[in-house]
C-alpha cells in the first residue's frame, strides 16, 4: 500500500471525496440541470435560494452544493435555448443564435451534444485557470494595505456597475443603495447605532441572505407573475435527429472551441463580466475566423460551440478573482460570498493562507461536477422536453415556498422572513424600473470592507495614503473609466448619428 502524506492538496481532495460531500454534489447537479432547463429561473436565483439551506452544512459541503448548481446550470440552460429559442440563463444567449436554427433543421440532438462537449471543454479550461492563477494572484494581493484594498473594492463595485446593460446611472444608484444598507447597524469602531430605528435585530446589520433571496427569488417570481401572458410559449422541438458527432465533425469544431476557450478565459478574469458577454464575443470571433461565415446565425455548429465554450470558460476566472481578491466575478459569486462569510470564510488576499486546502477542494468539486454533468447531458433526456411544457405557475409556487422556508431555516427568525418580503418588494421595484439588483447586493456585501479599509487608511496618513499608492491609483483610474467611458461613447455616437441625419435613439439613463 502506498502511503499518502498529509498535505493541503490531499486534505482538500479528501474532504470532497467524503461520501456526504459527493452526495451534495449529486443533489446540486440535479438541481442545477433543472434550474437551467426552466427559462426564467437563473443560476443566481437558484444559488440564492439554496444558500438558505446550506448555511448549516460544513463549508466544504455547502460550497460543493452551490458550485455544483452553478456548473450544472451552465449545461442545463442550453436545452431551452436550443429547443424553444429561449435562453435558460443569460449565459446561453449566444446559444440561441445557432442552436434553435439547428433544431429546426432536425439537428437538435447534435446541437445538444456538441454544446455539452463545448461547455465541458470551456469549464475545464476555466478550472485550469483557477488552479494556476488563484494562489499567485492571492499572494500578490497580500501586499495590499488599506488604501489598495479600499481601491480594490471600489474597482469591483464599479466594474459591476459598468456592465449593467448600459444602465450606468441606475447601476450607480443601486450600488449606492447597497452601500447605505451596509452602514445600518453598530459602528465597527465606536459601537454607536446607525440607522437602526431602535430595532434590536438590526444592531448586527442587515442580514445578507434574506436580502439576496428577496432580490433574486421573490422579486423575480412576482415580476414573472405580473408580466406573464397566456399561450406565449413556443412548443419544444421534439425531433432530435443524429445524436453523437463523428470524429471528422469534432476535428472541425476544435478551432471554434479553442477560440471560445481563449476568449472566455481572458474575459472571466475581468470582475463582473459574465458568461453572456463572453459568449457573444467568442461567437463573433469564431465567425471572423471561420471559412463558413454565411452559416453563422442560420445553424452553425461552429458558432454554437464557440459561444458555449466561452461562456463556461469564464467560470474559472470568475471564481479566481472572487477567492483571491474578494471581488466577485459575477452576480452568482456575489451571492456566494454572502454564504462564505457566514461560514467564516472571507474571500480575498490571505484566504489561501488561512485555508491552504481550499484551492484543491474547489478544483476537485468543479472537475467532478463538470464530468458528471457532461455524462448526464450526453444521455438522451426525452423527459426534459416534457419539463419545458410544464406550466409556469407550478414553478412559481415551488420557488415561493423555497423563499419562505429557506429564509426561516437560517435562524428560525420571523424577522428575517419579514426582511426577505420587504426586500422582495424593493427588488420588484428595481426590476420594474430598470435598476440592476447586482450592484446593490455587491454594495451590501463589500460595504463593510470598503469602510473599514478607508477608515484605516485615513487614520494612518489621510487621503495622501490613497493617492500616493500606485496600485490604488491604477485601480481607481480604471474604476472611473468603467463608469465614464460607456456614456461618453454613447454620447459621441449619438452626435455622429445626428450629424448624418439618422434617427437619434434615446439615451438610456
Amino acid at each position: 500500500m502506498i502511503p499518502i502524506l498529509a498535505s493541503p492538496v490531499t486534505d482538500g481532495i479528501g474532504a470532497v471525496l467524503a461520501p456526504d460531500t459527493l452526495l451534495t454534489i449529486g443533489i446540486g447537479i440535479c438541481i442545477g440541470m433543472l434550474v437551467g432547463a426552466f427559462p426564467g429561473v437563473t443560476a443566481t436565483m437558484a444559488v440564492a435560494l439554496a444558500s438558505g439551506f446550506t448555511l448549516t452544512m460544513e463549508p466544504t459541503q455547502g460550497l460543493a452544493m452551490l458550485l455544483t448548481i452553478y456548473v450544472a446550470a451552465q449545461f442545463g440552460d442550453r436545452i431551452p435555448a436550443i429547443l424553444i429559442n429561449t435562453p435558460g440563463t443569460p449565459a446561453s444567449i449566444s446559444t440561441t443564435f445557432d442552436g434553435y436554427p439547428l433544431a429546426r433543421q432536425g439537428k437538435a440532438g447534435l446541437a445538444l451534444t456538441t454544446s455539452a462537449i463545448g461547455s465541458a471543454v470551456g469549464m475545464i479550461c476555466g478550472i485550469v485557470i483557477l488552479a494556476v492563477a488563484a494562489v499567485p494572484l492571492s499572494a500578490f494581493a497580500m501586499q495590499f494595505g488599506p488604501p489598495e484594498m479600499f481601491a480594490l473594492v471600489v474597482f469591483g463595485l464599479t466594474m459591476m456597475v459598468g456592465v449593467s446593460s448600459g444602465r450606468i446611472f441606475k447601476g450607480l444608484a443601486a450600488g449606492a443603495f447597497g452601500l447605505f444598507l451596509a452602514t445600518i447597524g453598530r459602528d465597527p469602531i465606536t459601537g454607536d447605532q446607525r440607522f437602526t430605528l431602535g430595532i434590536l435585530e438590526l444592531n448586527g446589520g442587515i442580514p445578507f441572505i434574506p436580502v439576496i433571496i428577496g432580490f433574486f427569488g421573490l422579486a423575480e417570481v412576482i415580476n414573472q407573475i405580473l408580466t406573464h401572458r397566456k399561450n406565449k410559449g413556443v412548443k419544444p422541438i421534439s425531433q432530435m435527429g443524429q445524436w453523437m458527432p463523428d470524429r471528422q465533425l469534432m476535428k472541425r469544431l476544435a478551432k471554434p472551441m479553442g477560440i471560445g476557450a481563449a476568449t472566455g478565459s481572458v474575459i472571466g478574469l475581468i470582475p463582473a463580466v459574465g458568461g453572456d458577454i463572453a459568449g457573444i464575443i467568442a461567437w463573433d470571433n469564431a465567425k471572423k475566423a471561420s471559412k463558413r461565415k454565411d452559416e453563422f446565425g442560420k445553424g452553425s455548429l461552429e458558432g454554437l460551440t464557440a459561444g458555449d465554450t466561452s461562456s463556461t470558460a469564464t467560470l474559472g476566472g470568475s471564481i479566481t478573482t472572487t477567492m483571491a481578491l474578494g471581488v466577485p466575478g459575477d452576480s452568482v459569486m456575489a451571492v456566494m460570498i454572502g454564504s462564505m462569510m457566514i461560514w467564516g470564510i472571507q474571500p480575498g488576499p490571505g484566504l489561501f493562507n488561512s485555508h491552504p486546502d481550499l484551492i484543491a477542494s474547489l478544483v476537485t468539486i468543479l472537475l467532478i461536477a463538470t464530468v458528471a454533468t457532461l455524462i448526464l447531458s450526453l444521455l438522451r433526456m426525452k423527459g426534459v422536453i416534457k419539463l419545458l411544457e410544464l406550466p409556469d405557475h407550478f414553478l412559481w409556487v415551488v420557488i415561493l415556498v423555497f423563499c419562505m422556508v429557506g429564509t426561516y431555516s437560517i435562524n428560525n427568525s420571523v424577522f428575517e422572513v419579514g426582511m426577505m418580503l420587504l426586500f422582495g418588494m424593493v427588488g420588484l421595484f428595481m426590476l420594474r424600473f430598470g435598476f440592476p439588483p447586482g450592484p446593490a447586493v455587491l454594495g451590501l456585501i463589500l460595504g463593510p470592507l470598503a469602510e473599514a479599509n478607508l477608515r484605516r487608511a485615513l487614520l494612518t496618513d489621510g487621503w495622501s495614503s490613497i493617492f500616493t499608492s500606485p496600485i490604488a491609483l491604477v485601480l481607481l483610474t480604471v474604476a472611473v473609466l468603467a463608469v465614464t467611458v460607456p456614456p461618453l461613447r454613447q454620447l459621441v455616437r449619438r452626435r455622429k448619428e445626428a450629424i448624418v441625419g439618422m434617427k437619434v435613439p434615446t439615451m438610456q439613463p
